[in-house]
């Protein structure tokens, strides 16, 4: 699977250089800590959005762009800076993307708007997606057997991490008021610790390039990047500006945008170039029932941290910190399958995300029901049981998920099915944010009260988990 991931972004099996530099432990980590600030950033601002609107006067939908404004810049742009890392140098493309996130980080702890936070998150998420793609690339050139693997289940501890404390480290930072910063310390402490980056990787990490580097296809970003705008923008504006005629504009403008999309990968496909979402590869039966999986499973993830921090922190009247340390246990399952997964998949294969989605979707319906029976008189202790059970189960389900889906799809092919996830995977958590967020705030906004809504959230979540299961069934155990 590790030829896999780094060729999830390059188009192209990896070929080990012989004449490359061995990466030594310190190097590896200033690697691996490189990529954790991108993952990190996507979920540590979700605490800190009810003190982001207080202070910049947003509205709930401009909350929700900051959010998915991020997830989609690192979406589309995720492949073609693998690629642009292969032909220009991957140790140069993770300085550059290491910079531009520390710069973008710095202007969105002193944005005095909310226009130009929503301004810098998106040239934060493009900045993030050059700096992912080398960490797998330079690891599976430097790397081989043992030493690789364990590189790799680093990688994946880094992103288990990422998303299981990023919002309780933001409950932390907001809570503590360091001079008076407030929310703003949730992206200034990636200043001086991109700065130190920055500074190792000059003198640690070797440079390496791709023998053969792919065409970068940036028409296919942009349109795939066109594509998610429309549908993003009026998802999370329409509803507190009343729907107005533009935003059923903008969501009918998909569906040409999503047909000139699919036809420049066919051309580009057909006449050998490299699109950004081969056509081939979404015909594999494998990678179509992944897609599923994978949209099923980071949409209502990503949807549920987004309104799980704006309710505890509204008619719950959890402090950030209190509502960070009610994510604690869901972390601490989360992290433990993070770690443990990859030994569970070798025996249990497809059969481990049936049991994730189960257990998932019993965490999510005891959360339903705390939410109905006890709101607004929650703590974090209260919430403590519900939480570990979801967070147990869904890293059952997202751990294993691609490794499973790609060891069914032919080796020629599966580096190109590796970059579709990956690229879904961050699609769908920006998009969580705006449909889940959406369909709480309508919710909230009625008489069901946030604790209602947040219950429906929870049931639809506890739904669409058992609907996974017979889908994940139909992928071939190990």
């Amino acid at each position: 699977m590790t030829d896999q991931l780094q060729a999830a972004t390059t188009g192209a099996p990896a070929r080990p250089q012989a004449a490359a530099a061995p990466l030594r432990p310190v190097a590896l980590t200033t690697l691996i800590f490189g990529a954790f600030l991108p993952m990190l950033s996507f979920f540590v601002i979700n605490v800190a959005l009810p003190a982001i609107g207080s202070d910049l006067r947003a509205t709930s939908g401009e909350l929700q762009l900051v959010v998915g404004s991020y997830g989609i810049a690192v979406a589309t742009l995720l492949v073609v800076g693998g690629r642009l890392g292969d032909k220009l140098g991957r140790k140069r493309l993770f300085m550059i993307g290491l910079i531009g996130f520390t710069v973008m980080s710095l202007i969105c702890a002193v944005a005095p708007s909310i226009g130009v936070l929503l301004v810098a998150r998106v040239v934060q998420g493009a900045a993030g997606a050059a700096v992912t793609p080398q960490v797998l690339a330079t690891i599976t050139s430097l790397l081989t057997g043992e030493h690789r693997a364990r590189a790799m289940a680093m990688y994946g501890v880094a992103g288990g991490a990422a998303a299981a404390f990023g919002q309780i480290l933001g409950g932390v930072l907001v809570e503590a008021n360091v001079f008076d910063l407030g929310w703003r310390a949730v992206f200034l402490v990636n200043v001086p610790v991109g700065v130190v980056g920055v500074l190792a990787a000059i003198r640690l990490i070797p440079e390496t390039k791709a023998g053969k580097a792919q065409r970068v296809d940036l028409v296919g970003a942009a349109l795939l990047a066109l594509t998610l705008v429309l549908l993003l923008l009026p998802l999370t504006e329409g509803r507190p500006l009343g729907w107005p005629l533009w935003t059923w504009l903008c969501l009918a403008a998909t569906i040409p945008a999503v047909l000139a999309l699919g036809v420049h990968q066919h051309r580009s496909e057909q006449t050998g170039r490299s699109p950004l979402i081969p056509p081939t590869v979404l015909r594999l039966r494998a990678m179509r029932i992944g897609l599923l999986l994978a949209v099923a499973f980071f949409t209502t993830f990503g949807g549920f941290m987004f309104v799980f921090a704006l309710a505890t922190q509204g008619e719950a009247h959890m402090s950030p910190l209190e509502g960070g340390l009610s994510l604690l246990p869901m972390a601490v399952g989360f992290l433990i399958t993070s770690i443990y997964g990859p030994r569970l998949q070798v025996r249990y294969g497809a059969g481990l995300i049936v049991r994730g989605w189960i257990i998932q979707g019993i965490g999510y319906a005891v959360l339903a029901v705390a939410a109905l029976t006890l709101w607004p008189d929650v703590n974090p202790l209260k919430l403590a049981l519900p939480m570990l059970i979801a967070g147990f189960g869904s890293g059952l389900v997202m751990v294993p998920l691609m490794g499973v889906v790609l060891s069914q799809v032919p080796p020629a092919q599966a580096g190109l099915g590796s970059g579709i996830l990956l690229t879904s995977q961050q699609t769908c958590l920006a998009l969580g944010a705006a449909t889940v967020g959406t369909a709480y705030l309508s919710l909230a906004g009625r008489s069901w009260g946030q604790g209602g809504a947040l219950a429906a959230v929870a049931l639809a979540i506890t739904a669409i988990s058992l609907l996974m299961t017979p889908v994940t069934n139909q992928l071939r155990s190990r």
